[in-house]
């Protein structure tokens, strides 16, 4: 099993970041899956970034990186993990959503698996904070066609890791053991789906 780790946004990405500008959002995502890539390779997995830069990537770009591997491994052998975190505004002030979600496309698909496999760790982690489920299709994911989840081949979940416009949770996460706790749920998450498979 192949883990892919993309890191969401870039330096150059307008906005996505705090309303004082001390969280930024591309910084944060890359902080986070540097963790879990660690986390990852040191209990054996194969696990590699999709974006090494700093800029922001397309998501055609990145999608293509996510489809040449599995091309190479094949599909079913790779899966990907997005690493992100929310907002409910523009930047422009502090907002009061919070919590944590993962995303998956649209219909019943694999990737309904993994994001089980995480909302059974990030609620059991995060058990004080709150855990964002949309249970209308009988599982706790929310679905969405954003590209990279509609367009890559393989099982693909996009984490959003709690919302930096929030003025608490935006001081919770830049705590370097916040992001390492949610990176651990992460990566137990993905070992508990690589372990069901």
């Amino acid at each position: 099993m192949k883990v892919l780790i993309d890191a969401g946004h870039g330096i150059d990405t307008p906005g996505k970041r705090s309303p004082d500008g001390s969280f930024l959002e591309y910084k944060w995502n890359r902080e986070v899956a540097d963790i879990l890539l660690d986390n990852l390779v040191s209990r054996g997995i194969d696990a590699d970034l999709v974006v090494k830069e700093t800029n922001d990537i397309s998501l055609k770009t990145r999608t293509m990186r996510v489809n040449k591997v599995c091309t190479d491994l094949g599909a079913s052998n790779v899966i990907l993990v997005s690493v992100h975190a929310n907002a409910a505004g523009n930047g422009s002030k502090w907002m009061t959503a919070k919590g944590w979600s993962c995303y998956t496309s649209k219909g019943i698909t694999k990737a309904d698996k993994l994001s089980e496999c995480l909302y059974d760790w990030f609620e059991a982690i995060f058990a004080n904070r709150k855990i964002r489920k949309d249970m209308s299709d009988g599982d706790r994911d929310w679905e969405e066609n954003f590209y990279m989840l509609s367009k890559t081949k393989c099982p693909a979940v996009l984490l959003e890791n709690f919302f930096y416009d929030n003025k608490e949770e935006c001081s919770w996460l830049l705590r370097e053991e916040t992001k390492i706790w949610i990176a651990y749920a992460a990566t137990m998450g993905i070992l508990k789906y690589i372990a069901k498979r």
